[in-house]
């Protein structure tokens, strides 16, 4: 009788998929998380023709999500450590369903801006625990396409949910609608496939004590992390200047009213940075690093001449130049530092990385927001730019100062 109810209580459990299907379905519940953070940088200039609200208002919109992704990642980013993958990603793809809901109804800016804040928490609750189960589902022979997806999922998912919610804003009757629809639809999905996911970590206690918010940095890369900290700040800021500033640009500097155009100059300047990541895995750290950063300087010099002469293509290669830096700089980084430290120590590295990334994005949108008020647009723009190449020329001048030393 013991061994009978034994095997129902193991049939009761076992999962209804396979690890194989899980590696699939949780890759793309990944992905359409960060497609889904991607997505408002063409709505927003709609909410503000919609509703009025001055340009300062759009961009606390845009860098509110990164200030609560941010709490997310301090507070909640290693509890599937203890509690499973399976329950922290389902409770991540609801709320994200939630944020999605709150998007789909928003009568006023305001509610906009409280569903990126819930967005950014799920986002954040969502990054550990996806990227954890996408590598240890992924089949033996898939192990390095799963170490691959984490470093691409974000970057590329931000490019489609860009291109996405430009296309349907281009040529959809209720753009800002029918994309939080077809969204919604998709984290309905992904939290129902999660649930019969299998799992990949076993519970352990700690759980409520992992809540405490905290960084770890391995003491071994504390100088290699603080000479690369100047080209993650620039590679965060670099991706606010096109998907949260360069919507509200085209507008007041270049009178160009099509938000497909800004959905493409995020996708250029997203997609540039993860073909830079996925392509260039031959490259020695150090080099792609130095590569990357010097591109990042390149292309906030070319975004403040953009800006400068009024120039659409100068704006067009800047973002190419300006993602592919991106790309380079963040793989060089992280396959520099990820090597020196303990298996143990891998998740204080990453929070201890997006800390600094997603404070200079929150913060440097919020402030550029407030400048367009006192100084203007244009003035605005190009003393972003100009911040930019500084905070970047410092990492490249403080990375050949130690590849000499």
């Amino acid at each position: 009788m013991t061994a009978l109810l034994d095997r129902t209580d193991t049939a009761v459990r076992r999962p209804f998929l396979s690890r194989g299907v899980g590696f699939a379905g949780i890759s793309a519940a990944m992905v359409a998380i960060l497609v889904a953070a991607g997505a408002p940088t063409p709505l927003l200039p709609i909410y503000q023709h919609q509703w009025g609200f001055a340009p300062w208002v759009l961009t606390l919109a845009f860098g509110i999500y990164a200030f609560s992704l941010l709490l997310s990642i301090l507070v909640i980013g290693s509890l599937s450590d203890y509690v499973g993958r399976r329950p922290l990603m389902i409770a991540a793809l609801a709320v994200d369903l939630v944020a999605m809901v709150m998007f789909l109804v928003a009568p006023s800016i305001g509610w906009v801006i409280a569903a990126r804040v819930v967005q950014g928490v799920a986002t954040g609750a969502a990054s550990s625990a996806l990227s954890a189960a996408v590598v240890e589902l992924a089949p033996e022979r898939y192990k390095k396409l799963g170490a691959q997806m984490t470093s691409m999922a974000p970057l590329g998912g931000l490019a489609i949910g860009a291109l996405f919610a430009g296309l349907l804003a281009e040529f959809a009757s209720d753009a800002t609608f029918e994309v939080w629809l077809v969204l919604a639809v998709v984290m309905a999905a992904g939290t129902v496939f999660a649930v019969f996911t299998p799992e990949t970590a076993t519970r352990k206690p700690g759980a409520v004590a992992s809540l405490n918010p905290r960084i770890a940095l391995p003491v071994q890369v504390r100088r290699l992390y603080w000479t690369s900290v100047p080209g993650i700040v620039g590679g965060f800021m670099t991706m606010t200047a096109f998907m949260g500033l360069v919507p509200a640009l085209l507008v007041a500097v270049f009178s160009v009213q099509s938000p497909i155009v800004g959905s493409l100059l995020a996708f250029v300047a997203l997609g540039a940075s993860t073909v830079a990541s996925a392509f260039s895995s031959g490259v020695k750290a150090p080099r792609l690093r130095l590569g990357g950063t010097i591109a990042m300087v390149a292309g906030a010099v070319l975004f403040v001449g953009s800006i400068g002469a009024t120039s659409l293509p100068l704006l067009w290669a800047a973002a190419i130049v300006g993602g592919a830096g991106i790309g380079a700089s963040f793989a060089g980084t992280t396959r520099g530092l990820v090597p020196e430290v303990a298996p143990h120590e891998r998740a204080g590295l990453f929070t201890a990385i997006f800390f600094v990334g997603y404070l200079a994005m929150g913060s440097s949108a919020i402030i550029a927001g407030l400048f367009v008020g006192v100084v203007g647009a244009t003035s605005m723009a190009i003393g972003y730019g100009i911040v930019v190449a500084i905070v970047t020329l410092i990492s490249v001048v403080a990375m050949v100062r130690v590849n000499r030393s």
